[in-house]
């Protein structure tokens, strides 16, 4: 069984109880005959659960049973993103600086970067950005040209130090005589923090164009203790409707949502209507600023909202950019021990999506059942895909020979299909979400799916599709009719012209 990250072992006469919770939040109580069999199953549990080393889980072992055809390692390399972006500009260039993971350990070996810039330049702006984490692109908006980079802090320090090759490299972004904005996801009084530890921010006497904006977004243990909190709230089932508020507001994880949303609608804002480049980053740049800048791309880009898209946007701004899934989904919400790297920054990120969702339902190609899959292979999978914390480690455990890729089963047609809006039309505009709390709900599929009972819900939606299977048939009759009347109204006016 996968995910499973907690035993508890009960006994009433010959008769055990294991409690198992598991990380897809699901709670399952195995009743077994017999004391000793029930201590040897739940010690076995218990030690698959924990174990020491990355190639004795499950994805090393997993041997598909369907057809593959195609290697999801190869679907969405960023080669073939800049083959899209070159069909629209030639500012920007791949770079292999980062080839053998030495410049940045975190970074893919390929990135985007402005042609202006040389690899050699590249390298001294990478000893100025905390981890090596220098400025690459994240998003090109075709309407105006703006670009969204993504980096992590630059390391100023007390002394105000520059860097003369980073200014020039974000510099080179920007239209004669526009300006630009840094989003940084931490509040100035952290921002400023940071400056003793050999960190800092953009000082605008070395940026002058670059307006700094602070929009505060929180990770780590307070995410994850906001996650706990409101798992425990559903989880139960005594108290009234006054104790359920008051838990799910003391939780904070709507206030979450609106924060990230809030902080994504304003860096896309900034491309889309202000006519900006954005530079986002935090402190390493491997968790907010992954959060806000691929949420942008949701708002600012139709091709993000369709499935594949979609899966492309996962795979450049969370897998390749380096977010720690293997430290931050260790554990989910169940732990007994506090993980000090753990929180549930991707869950974040798929809810906010989720509540996208909900507002435009017709704009995007994906279900929510989508996105629930996400979330439970990020935390618990047979494949390879979000093992690791970064290419460098999937490289070396060699991820691609050993393990099997998500998309290689996600994207099977039969299994397509599951995934698919039946109320999908594309819409090619930029969608702006509401963040007012009004607008904001609990995602009750993730949340409350094991507390409730499903057959009701799972009833409606095929009644629901159903229904919309059958008015797009009617559509297409109706279009049928309407050719064949045209066609023999044409008919008509050409038999009345030919009669003397």
């Amino acid at each position: 069984m996968q995910g499973i990250i907690r035993t508890l072992g009960l006994f009433v006469g010959s008769l055990g109880t294991i409690v198992i919770k598991c990380k897809d939040l699901r709670i399952i109580q195995l009743d077994i005959p017999g004391m000793e069999e029930c201590l040897n199953i739940a010690s076995s549990i218990e030690a698959l659960s924990t174990l020491d080393s990355v190639t004795l889980m499950y994805p090393f072992f997993y041997r598909p049973m369907f057809e593959v055809l195609e290697d999801g390692w190869s679907s969405f390399l960023l080669e073939q993103e800049f083959e899209h972006l070159s069909s629209v500009t030639n500012e920007w260039r791949l770079s292999c600086v980062n080839k053998d993971f030495s410049v940045c350990p975190s970074y893919p070996p390929v990135v985007i970067v402005p042609k202006s810039i040389d690899d050699e330049a590249l390298r001294k702006v990478a000893l100025f950005r905390y981890g090596g984490r220098f400025p690459v692109l994240s998003y090109y908006h075709k309407k105006n040209g703006m670009a969204m980079l993504r980096s992590s802090q630059p390391l100023t320090g007390t002394n105000g130090r520059r860097c003369k090759e980073d200014e020039k490299l974000i510099n080179a972004t920007l239209r004669s005589g526009r300006r630009g904005f840094v989003i940084d996801t931490r509040p100035l009084n952290v921002a400023q923090q940071a400056r003793a530890k050999g960190g800092g921010f953009e000082q605008e006497v070395h940026y002058p164009q670059w307006r700094r904006i602070h929009k505060y977004i929180e990770r780590f243990h307070i995410l994850q203790e906001s996650f706990i909190k409101l798992v425990e709230a559903c989880n139960d089932q005594s108290h009234n409707m006054d104790r359920w508020l008051s838990k799910l507001e003391a939780s904070n994880w709507l206030t979450h949502i609106k924060e990230l949303l809030t902080a994504a609608c304003l860096a896309a804002q900034c491309i889309d209507r202000e006519g900006a480049s954005v530079l986002v980053h935090g402190s390493e740049g491997t968790d907010s600023t992954l959060q806000v800048t691929s949420l942008a791309q949701i708002i600012l880009d139709p091709r993000c909202r369709t499935i594949r898209g979609f899966e492309a946007l996962v795979v450049r701004e969370w897998l390749q950019a380096g977010h720690p899934f293997q430290q931050r989904c260790a554990q989910s919400a169940y732990s007994n021990s506090k993980q000090k790297w753990e929180a549930p920054v991707f869950l974040l990120f798929l809810e906010c999506v989720w509540q996208i969702h909900r507002q435009f339902p017709c704009s995007f190609e994906f279900n929510e059942h989508f996105l629930i899959l996400l979330f439970e292979h990020a935390y618990a999978s047979q494949f390879g895909t979000f093992l690791g914390n970064n290419e460098s480690e999937r490289a070396k455990l060699k991820l691609p020979q050993k393990t099997m890729s998500l998309w290689s089963w996600v994207n099977r047609p039969e299994e397509l299909s599951r995934f698919q809006n039946p109320i999908y039309e594309a819409n090619s505009l930029v969608i702006w979400p509401s963040v007012a709390p009004q607008s904001l709900q609990l995602w009750e599929g993730i949340f409350l799916r094991w507390n409730r009972p499903s057959r009701f819900l799972e009833e409606a939606e095929e009644e629901r599709i159903n229904i919309i299977k059958y008015n797009k048939e009617l559509q297409a009759k109706v279009n049928v009719l309407r050719r064949q009347l045209a066609e023999m109204e044409t008919d008509g006016e050409v038999q009345e012209e030919e009669e003397p």
